[in-house]
């Protein structure tokens, strides 16, 4: 006998008050509805219904056992819907974490459209520069702009490289320099999640120079330093998707573009998947298209 079934049936005759009725519900024969509901009666050893013609009634025993199984048949009808929801594409909820200036820049018309798309799909975002946990957060994936990742539980994918521009006001003296060592050493204004300053790999040819920023000031938010390096204090290392309103505007020019700081890429992570839940992976593919499709208010785009 499926126990869960039976069960099920019991909880439902003991609602109608009818087996005719609950055949008729489940699609099956009465005579069907009064095997099943026999046979739990005898693995339990108790009677759990009074029949007469008309309609049966719960006995005491049955009663009592009704309102027990209750709620954890709807515990488990609750975590089978769950399951459900959260391996179709088409609905549930996505969870993502994303960095604060990507989120507010690039995020929100992505995920517009992609609820377009799939408009019974609710999104949790939370937005922080700092590398978080996701498995331990339950995130379904994570944006990240950086380099490889250190954690080997984690499964990472690359979406696109960024491009990133040594950037300053346009009427400072270091905006005009020649070559990184001309770069005054307390004009270098530096990304650090820890504020503790960041070295910059600059490349021209064959020609590598090292730059130490952060004399001047560090933090931990691309859109304050660029900010700061249009209000002239000093030149900054940033993505293309930060720094692009303020360059096309004139409020910020680039400095020395002929030197090119090593690739970074936008990544997305996820928890160890044995295989990406069917949402997941339609935001994952939604979500690189647009991001190699080329459009300027993406990062990467020229």
């Amino acid at each position: 006998m499926d126990d869960f079934k039976a069960l099920r049936t019991f909880l439902l005759a003991a609602e109608r008050h009818n087996f005719t009725a609950v055949a008729r519900e489940l699609g099956v024969t009465p005579a069907s509805i009064t095997r099943t509901i026999a046979a739990l009666e005898q693995d339990l050893g108790v009677q759990l219904f009074v029949r007469t013609t008309r309609r049966v009634s719960l006995t005491s025993a049955g009663a009592a056992y009704a309102a027990r199984l209750r709620p954890a048949m709807q515990a488990v009808e609750d975590a089978r819907s769950e399951l459900i929801d959260a391996h179709r594409a088409d609905a549930g909820t996505l969870r993502i974490n994303a960095p604060m200036s990507f989120g507010m820049r690039v995020l929100p018309a992505v995920l517009a459209d992609f609820r377009a798309a799939h408009p019974n799909i609710r999104a949790e975002v939370s937005l922080s520069d700092e590398m978080v946990d996701i498995v331990d957060a339950d995130f379904d994936l994570a944006v990240r702009i950086s380099g490889p990742p250190s954690d080997k539980f984690t499964i990472w994918r690359k979406i696109c490289p960024i491009a990133r521009y040594l950037v300053a006001a346009p009427d400072t003296p270091f905006a005009a320099v020649s070559h990184p060592n001309e770069l005054p050493r307390d004009a270098c204004l530096a990304f650090s999640p820890d504020s503790r300053g960041e070295t910059w790999p600059l490349s021209h040819g064959t020609t590598h120079v090292e730059i130490t920023a952060g004399r001047p000031i560090c933090a931990n938010n691309g859109e304050f330093l660029a900010s700061m390096a249009a209000a002239g204090q000093g030149v900054a290392l940033l993505p293309d998707f930060i720094v692009a309103e303020a360059l096309a505007a004139g409020r910020l020019v680039r400095v020395l573009p002929d030197w090119a700081p090593p690739p970074i890429w936008l990544t997305l992570y996820y928890p160890p998947y044995h295989r990406l839940p069917p949402r997941v992976a339609a935001f994952s593919d939604f979500f690189e298209s647009r991001m190699q499709a080329g459009e300027r208010s993406t990062p990467g785009a020229a």
